[in-house]
């Protein structure tokens, strides 16, 4: 199995990053995106990556982060790309629900990154709450980037997945589908998401599984196979296959075959 999208950098994981790739692999899960919130982050996953060909990362600005994006932060990451591997572009996008950066700040930093998205034919890898519209608005201004980028941790409901869907976008999916309090929009989501647009991730340590018993205190990788087996049950349909199709997904839109590194 492929997690894409892990929050690495936790003392839980970086602590002890050897123990925490061989639990991870333990349980079936082989290869993860590391998610970068900001430039700094993005420099410290990529000695990581280096050093464990397990590990792939994205570079760029998430919107909470966008009061850091200036002006020469775009150059810096294209510097950044062209040192370091890295697989998509992120984690990027609008949030206006805490609204931790303006949202002037985050639409500058957005759309600083899809101009480096394009620039490197990478995808973009999103993030998007309570600013739906601008961002289906603002995506649909660039359709070849969108349909080779990702919706990542989708929580909503079926009007907006086909939003995201008649861009053409991929479609994460956390443990956000196995909570019986929040998560009845996305259950009935599920079904309705094309199999070859299917993605799987924990986004850990955030977004414990409510599934799992006993429960663990944070969310880890390793807990990737309780999300696949609430999806294809959603779905009516074998873990297995739903697990092979997740992971041809993952390597097909974020280029995962490169000799860089070994799914």
């Amino acid at each position: 199995m492929i997690d894409i999208g892990v929050n690495l950098n936790h003392s839980i994981f970086l602590d002890d990053l050897d123990h925490t790739l061989t639990e991870t692999k333990q349980h079936g899960v082989n290869g993860i995106i590391c998610i970068a919130s900001d430039i700094e982050e993005s420099l410290l996953l990529a000695q990581h990556c280096q050093r464990h060909p397990s590990l792939w990362q994205t570079i760029g600005c998430h919107p909470h982060q966008a009061k850091t994006w200036h002006v020469d932060s775009q150059q810096i990451c294209r510097e950044l790309l062209n040192k370091h591997h890295a697989v998509a572009i992120g984690e990027t996008g609008l949030d206006f629900n805490r609204n931790y950066s303006t949202p002037e700040q985050q639409r500058f930093a957005f759309h600083q990154q899809i101009e480096l998205a394009k620039e490197f034919t990478l995808p973009l890898y999103l993030h998007e709450r309570d600013a739906h519209q601008e961002m289906i608005e603002t995506l649909r201004q660039h359709p070849d980037v969108a349909q080779h980028s990702v919706i990542h941790c989708f929580t909503g409901s079926k009007e907006e997945l086909d939003h995201y869907l008649e861009l053409g976008l991929y479609i994460g999916i956390t443990g956000w589908v196995c909570d019986e309090r929040r998560g009845h929009d996305l259950q009935s989501s599920v079904p309705h998401i094309p199999l070859d647009k299917l993605l799987l991730e924990t986004d850990a340590p955030y977004l414990l599984p409510r599934n799992i018993r006993p429960r663990p205190k944070k969310n880890h990788p390793k807990y990737l196979p309780y999300i696949a087996e609430e999806v294809a049950r959603l779905r009516g349909m074998s873990v297995e296959s739903l697990i092979q199709a997740s992971i041809d997904n993952s390597q097909r839109l974020f280029n995962l075959s490169a000799d860089h590194h070994n799914a």
